[in-house]
């Protein structure tokens, strides 16, 4: 009987037990184009509470500025974001590394703070090839000052 309830239980697992949000195929396939292709210089991600999944909100093209990314964060709701930080080293070569920023402003509902903050690892497991993360609660937190520091 107990064999029985385990092979029940294990048919009904959902993705990400803790919070029940899944990784849609168009967000991993997205921070591959980011990561692999350089299509986009910026991801955001939301959680759709209804699907139970993080997905894509906004990318933006390799011409873009970090301005524009910043721009485009909701100043009162809690986003992901990956960012792709082109510099060049003192030794005068071109990098470029990605970063995880996990964007929970003040201004937002304590509900949205808890659903991304419980969500997180799953994405990050997710999306693999992100070098730093930064989690920010203003735009002083992931100012691109902040990105230059860590990234050298």
């Amino acid at each position: 009987m107990q064999l029985c309830k385990f092979k029940w239980d294990i048919m009904n697992f959902q993705p990400n037990a803790t919070s029940g949000m899944g990784v849609d195929d168009n967000s991993k396939n997205t921070f591959l184009e980011l990561k692999r292709k350089k299509i986009h210089r910026y991801v955001i991600f939301k959680i759709e509470e209804k699907k139970k999944e993080v997905v894509v909100e906004k990318t933006g093209g390799p011409a873009e500025s970090y301005d524009d990314f910043t721009a485009s964060l909701p100043d009162n709701d809690c986003r992901y974001a990956v960012y792709d930080y082109d510099f060049v080293t003192s030794d005068n070569c071109q990098k470029s590394k990605i970063f995880f920023i996990a964007w929970s402003p003040s201004t937002s509902r304590i509900r949205s703070k808890m659903l991304y903050a419980t969500s997180k690892d799953r994405i990050r497991r997710d999306l693999d090839g992100i070098h730093y993360e930064v989690q920010a609660t203003d735009p002083t937190e992931m100012d691109l000052e902040v990105l230059r520091d860590r990234a050298n």
